[in-house]
Order: C-alpha cells, then sequence, then structure tokens
C-alpha cells in the first residue's frame, strides 16, 4: 500500500469495509498513487535508471520518484537490480511478470475510457 493509515479513523474504516466487500478496491488503492502506473510504463520500455525516470518526468520530486520505486518493488511489480556493485553503484529497474499482466489490464482499462468517456 501506498500510505500507512492510523487505526481506528474513519477512513482505515472505510477502507477495511471496502476490502472486505470487493479486491479489486484493494488493488485500485494501491495502484492509484499519483505517478505510479506512467513509472511502471516507462520502466516496462526496458531497464531503467532513476536518472532516466527524473528525465521522463521532470515535475517530479526525487522524494516522491523514490516512494514510488520502492512501493513498485514492495508490490514486485518491479526488480531493483545492481549491476555495478561497487561505488558508484549502477542500479536499474526492472519489470516483473506479474507487471506485465497489470499493464495489460491498465491499457484494456485506457481503451475503455477513451471508448466511454
Amino acid at each position: 500500500m501506498s500510505s500507512q493509515l492510523k487505526p481506528g479513523t474513519s477512513n482505515a474504516c472505510n477502507i477495511t469495509s471496502l476490502s472486505l466487500a470487493c479486491e479489486v478496491n484493494d488493488v485500485l488503492r494501491s495502484i492509484s498513487p499519483r505517478w505510479k502506473m506512467q513509472i511502471l510504463h516507462k520502466i516496462a520500455a526496458g531497464h531503467v535508471q532513476f536518472s532516466t525516470l527524473k528525465q521522463a518526468f521532470p515535475s517530479l520530486s526525487d522524494q516522491i520518484l523514490g516512494k514510488r520505486l520502492g512501493e513498485l518493488v514492495a508490490d514486485e511489480l518491479i526488480l531493483k537490480v545492481v549491476v555495478k556493485e561497487k561505488p558508484p553503484q549502477h542500479i536499474v529497474y526492472e519489470i516483473t511478470d506479474r507487471a506485465m499482466e497489470l499493464l495489460k489490464v491498465i491499457d484494456d482499462l485506457h481503451q475503455w475510457g477513451l471508448k466511454w468517456s
């Protein structure tokens, strides 16, 4: 998930109720944070470094980019691969099979939006 909720708040209770009602709500909540799908889509185009993503999304702060990358790794949608272990490290991000399946669904959702919006 993208952020921690305070237990017992109405927001936490609502999220729990929605999760119990339908698992789709969990999925939508997981993929909905700003920039998350754009970053995933860019990584799907090939092995990508932090600096490449920064160039692709210049208005995205380093802090949010790092946070979203961490979420994508935790969600097992991308892999963080250390190519060069000696300093300076060379790190690239790679997409997982799980993410490729998700992107197919996202593309279908995009096509639906174009048709019906």
